[in-house]
């Protein structure tokens, strides 16, 4: 009993004409005939093909195979030892330029064009999650402030960005002082904090109301993708995001009452 030319079509995943290329090439000829003269493949010619697939999905050519099956012992590995040497430097040029079009990806959706020394020299833990930066410029694509953002980020030089990021850092350290000390989070220090995150972000970005800045703060408490760009993981704890969020709240509601005497800007 064979296999006739389709049910080796449809067993294989290659077409009938395929299988005929083959078949005129001598690289897989069926080794039988059915009375009416059509192909009829044996097991033996089933187990040539898989082989065949095997090699052309390493992407070798189909007079190469033929040259690996007609002496597979002292053929087969030293050509599969050279596509290996090449498929190795394939995939990494591919992974330079995947790097490439990431950071331009990145330069559009943060504005921050740094080479990535430059980034790991002054974001150190700090890293720009792409996937949320993305969303982040579709949600807020229509606000002006995010516009003035974008702007601000791009015009900043590296100098600038390594003052951000040290101020960045001493408020960072307080604000997880503050929380591991049990500090109300609505209470004198961390609303003092919020404030000084309101502040600077106004100062190196855009200008920062309460109610963009408590949208903001609602992101952190939601979407650790958004925390992890003012406080990474290493420094974060089980709830510091949604106390930073109450303060920043509670800040807020602080500015809005007259008799606070606290100056905005």
């Amino acid at each position: 009993m064979g296999y006739s030319v389709g049910q080796v079509s449809g067993l294989a995943g290659v077409t009938v004409r395929t299988l005929h290329h083959y078949d005129r090439t001598g690289l897989l000829s069926p080794g039988a005939r059915s009375p009416a003269g059509y192909r009829l493949y044996s097991d033996t010619d089933l187990a040539r093909l898989q082989q065949i697939l095997f090699y052309r999905e390493l992407g070798f050519a189909l007079d190469e195979i033929s040259a690996i099956l007609r002496d597979p012992q002292t053929d087969a590995m030293d050509r599969l030892r050279a596509r290996h040497r090449l498929l190795t430097e394939q995939i990494a040029e591919l992974r330079r330029l995947a790097d490439l079009a990431e950071r331009a990806m990145e330069v559009q959706c943060t504005g921050v064009e740094l080479t990535p020394e430059e980034r790991s020299d002054v974001f150190g833990e700090v890293a720009f999650d792409l996937s949320y930066a993305t969303e982040a410029q579709l949600k807020w694509q229509d606000s002006e402030a995010h516009r003035h953002s974008m702007s601000s980020a791009a015009a900043h030089t590296k100098e600038d960005w390594k003052r951000i990021m040290a101020e960045a850092q001493t408020w960072r350290t307080r604000l997880t002082r503050a929380f591991d000390a049990g500090a109300a989070p609505d209470g004198e220090t961390a609303v003092e904090l919020a404030e000084e995150h309101r502040r600077h972000i106004g100062r190196w970005f855009t200008p920062c109301p309460a109610d963009v800045h408590t949208r903001i703060a609602d992101d952190f408490a939601a979407d650790p993708r958004a925390f992890a760009l003012v406080v990474p993981p290493s420094e974060q704890r089980p709830g510091l995001a949604a106390f930073l969020r109450t303060a920043v709240h509670a800040n807020a509601v602080r500015g809005a009452t007259p008799e606070s005497g606290r100056e905005r800007s």
